[in-house]
């Protein structure tokens, strides 16, 4: 799974004064754990890094958090967010566990990137007790006793009640493989009764490690490079910045935010002659490094954006303030990230083009081909070009 949360347990955890807004009661059987433990252990805080304040709430979002006189040490002992005024939820995920059996959980829409769809997300059992108890346009609110909604209990020298929140993605299906642009969410929450103390616990199913990084150049000489947005230069405009500076093999595999542009550029190397022309024919992508392997999920088909993915690859032109000596030995395009499940690499099919006056070697996308002009390749068939491996933001999808 794919998203970017930060799990650390506090040092010294402090209990609530009350239970957290807002509340839900159930006529249910009283959990197994122990009769009187006196306090609940502090939730597990997502530990975002400093580009992400998950304490940034608006004003009109904010969902508070403990008795409404609760002091800030107190409001950060049980892992929310104070402004000197109120105590309010932090844009993550908190878990709390009551002495009376409860789990309190509170999702942020905004605990990943891209953002949770907050009505997708479910638990091991789907009973319409377990739905969520209280909703704004930024929080979902959960509260249940421990022994509802498939929680599992065992007792390995502890009572530890452990149920499992996930939810749900868009897959697009393409003909040769399958992949998704949002955020794919599966934790596992745990309220553990040992004694007379309760702790909670949030742990990430899963995650992926980072790959080796693997190049395969096409024998036409061209390279596939993915430009790092860094702007080097005076005056630089978007489509500029975006090409200004390059990843060194150094920084592969690159780590890229589900739905954050990629910039790829592809140019000949090796060539001074200024009436060829680069052109692009099909670019797909695959979950490996061999171009024929499957999954794969288009980019460009005959050089122009591929009609049935949501979000469009652009093709873009190549700016003068690049200052390149040969403009026409180049390709930029910029496609929204995306995941297999898993990291991907970039292919595109290349041949070498010379203009004629019935053809300018540019792609007539979306439009009906004129069938009377013929490109005159400089080799006869087209070549493949490969990136080296691309993953989603696993530590961080946000």
């Amino acid at each position: 799974c794919f998203h970017s949360i930060w799990w650390s347990l506090p040092q010294h955890p402090q209990p609530p004064q009350k239970k957290p807004y807002p509340q839900k009661h159930h006529d249910s059987q009283h959990p197994q754990h122990p009769q009187h433990p006196n306090n609940p252990q502090v939730p597990v805080i997502p530990q975002l890094p400093d580009t992400y304040k998950s304490c940034q709430v608006p004003d009109e979002q904010k969902v508070k958090c403990g008795a409404p006189d609760i002091s800030a040490a107190h409001c950060e002992a049980i892992n929310c967010c104070h402004d000197g005024h109120s105590c309010f939820y932090g844009k993550v995920v908190t878990l709390q566990c009551t002495k009376d059996g409860q789990f309190i959980i509170v999702i942020a829409r905004d605990a990943t990137l891209p953002s949770l769809d907050l009505e997708s997300i479910s638990f091991l059992d789907s009973d319409p007790s377990c739905a969520p108890v209280g909703y704004t346009s930024a929080f979902a609110v959960f509260q249940f006793p421990v022994t509802h909604c498939g929680t599992v209990m065992t007792e390995p020298g502890m009572i530890v009640y452990e149920n499992r929140l996930s939810c749900s993605y868009e897959v697009l299906l393409g003909p040769f493989g399958a992949i998704t642009r949002d955020t794919q969410f599966d934790l596992s929450v745990q309220c553990r009764y040992v004694g007379t103390t309760v702790e909670a616990l949030v742990v990430e199913i899963s995650g992926l490690s980072s790959p080796y990084p693997v190049v395969a150049p096409g024998p036409l000489h061209v390279e596939l490079r993915i430009a790092n947005g860094i702007c080097n230069t005076k005056g630089c405009n978007d489509d500029a910045v975006a090409y200004t500076s390059f990843y060194a093999d150094s920084d592969y595999p690159v780590t890229k935010v589900l739905r954050e542009p990629v910039y790829v550029g592809v140019h000949i190397l090796d060539r001074s002659d200024p009436n060829l022309v680069l052109t692009l024919g099909r670019c797909w992508a695959t979950a490996d490094m061999y171009p024929d392997s499957h999954p794969q999920w288009d980019l460009l088909v005959d050089g122009c954006p591929y009609r049935d993915d949501r979000y469009q690859t652009s093709l873009l032109p190549i700016e003068p303030l690049l200052g390149l000596e040969f403009p026409r030995h180049h390709r930029h395009f910029m496609f929204k990230m995306f995941t297999f499940v898993s990291l991907i690499y970039i292919h595109c099919q290349t041949a070498v083009c010379t203009p004629t006056a019935g053809d300018n070697c540019e792609p007539r996308c979306f439009r009906k081909k004129i069938s009377s002009s013929v490109k005159k390749l400089y080799r006869p068939e087209p070549q493949v070009v490969s990136s080296k491996g691309v993953i989603i933001e696993s530590g961080t999808s946000q």
